[in-house]
């Protein structure tokens, strides 16, 4: 049970006390420290007051802060869409409410495995991304291609980290040949990756299809997590190769 943050009456203006969790029977101290470390997390308390679905949200938005994809009237994927955080900001920056009247209306769509509550502003499907059809899928329901594929999915962990580590991975290196197949020229691709040992050959590969490929930790990812993202712009462009 939680501990209430003990109240300040000295006068001298408030501040925010450390949350601290006892450890419960049957409880492991990983849950523990989990559980205070959400209590405490000043973009768990964000996420809740400014109505998104998780933390996540804020690492979306910083990375658009800084590189500007999520424009009004983009063309945006998300794969592995769950819970919906980073849809509710892409929603609101491509504008497809169509709520800035001067500014384009875009289009969101998002996939996933399991079945997501719907967003206002946005399309969202069940499908696994892998799937042989999925890009024919995807491409069908935009009505053409994306100016953005975006994608912070993580496979199930293991408890080993290296092997974790691949799975992400291979999966980031999936979601970077699905973006080939749906991409416009110039299109732009950001994915979750987890700094490991094993992202050269990620980076090789985007570095061959699109024009700047970065590596960036925003604010929002815990100091203590291995997560970064790749941000890769300037889509070259279809291989007749692929």
């Amino acid at each position: 049970m939680a501990k209430k943050p003990t109240k300040n009456t000295s006068g001298r203006g408030q501040r925010d006390l450390t949350v601290k969790v006892k450890t419960a029977r049957g409880r492991k101290l990983s849950s523990t420290n989990w559980l205070q470390r959400q209590l405490n997390d000043p973009y768990v308390k964000r996420a809740k007051a400014e109505g998104y679905r998780g933390r996540a949200a804020y690492k979306i938005l910083e990375l658009d802060d800084k590189y500007r994809f999520l424009v009004p009237g983009a063309r945006i994927v998300d794969l592995g869409c769950a819970p919906g955080g980073w849809l509710q900001v892409a929603v609101k920056r491509a504008n497809t409410l169509g709520e800035r009247k001067s500014k384009a209306q875009g289009y969101v769509l998002g996939v996933d495995l399991q079945e997501v509550e719907p967003i206002a502003g946005a399309e969202i499907h069940q499908l696994d991304f892998l799937e042989d059809d999925a890009d024919i899928k995807v491409r069908e329901w935009l009505g053409g291609t994306a100016d953005v594929v975006m994608s912070d999915m993580a496979a199930s962990a293991s408890g080993h980290k290296q092997t974790d580590h691949m799975r992400i991975m291979a999966l980031c290196e999936a979601a970077a040949h699905f973006s080939f197949d749906v991409l416009t020229e110039g299109g732009t691709f950001v994915a979750k990756v987890l700094a490991g040992g094993a992202e050269g050959d990620l980076q090789k590969l985007l570095k061959q299809r699109f024009k700047k490929v970065a590596n960036v930790k925003p604010p929002a990812s815990r100091s203590d997590s291995s997560e970064k993202f790749v941000v890769a712009t300037g889509f070259k462009g279809s291989d007749e190769s692929d």
